[in-house]
């Protein structure tokens, strides 16, 4: 498995631990985008790494093809001179430098697969980044709805489990039956008005009559 695997996987994990204990989701989003960045910048460093490795082996390859061309002619030298042991000893040396820009070769080529695959996967890492950072706002926005959505339908509910009518029927009936005492009361408070009028007028008519009486009896 290679490196931004590695990332990629402890970042699902992390992601997935953050959705199953959800709360907000703003805050979520953010941590997300956060652990995003880090993975980014653990994978470029491993890139650069792998990218400087590189380098590495094909300046080695490069010394060992330039050793092969030095020792060939040595060994070219030492002929012309007649030295024919001198020559085969840097035949023998450039003969080990091939083998070793073989092996460079080799492990250069099995290198620049790697370095590319790293380069891709990193590619695709940022593409998700830049995704994730350009829908953050989106997907806030939708969680928030769904939110809202959540506890209006939750107060729907509540609502309908409820019968308000007999309430409301009782509080309509304690209503009228405060109504008609107050308007017993303005009725008693009038009748006994009227009632005292009344004696008043009884009252005057009766000292008229023992008065006439008085009068005719000589008194």
């Amino acid at each position: 498995m290679g490196v931004l695997d590695r990332i990629g996987q402890v970042l699902r994990a992390n992601i997935n631990d953050l959705l199953d204990h959800a709360e907000d989701p703003e805050k979520i989003l953010n941590q997300i985008l956060r652990d995003m960045e880090e993975s980014l910048r653990q994978g470029q460093s491993q890139v650069a790494e792998q990218i400087a490795q590189e380098k590495m082996i094909q300046a080695d390859l490069d010394a060992a093809k330039k050793n092969v061309g030095e020792w060939g002619k040595k060994a070219e030298l030492a002929v012309t001179k007649g030295m024919d042991d001198l020559a085969r000893e840097a035949l023998r040396r450039q003969d080990d430098y091939e083998q070793q820009v073989e092996i460079y070769q080799k492990q250069l080529d099995v290198q620049h697969q790697a370095v590319a695959k790293l380069k891709a996967d990193l590619a695709a890492l940022e593409k998700k980044y830049d995704d994730a950072r350009r829908n953050k706002d989106m997907l806030i926005a939708r969680a928030k709805r769904a939110t809202a959505q959540k506890q209006i339908a939750t107060a729907a509910a509540k609502l309908s489990n409820v019968d308000y009518s007999s309430d409301l029927a009782r509080m309509e009936r304690r209503i009228q039956e405060q109504e008609a005492r107050v308007a017993a009361q303005q009725e008693i408070r009038s009748t006994s008005t009227d009632a005292q009028f009344e004696q008043l007028g009884a009252d005057d008519s009766v000292d008229q009559k023992l008065a006439e009486l008085k009068k005719k009896l000589g008194k």
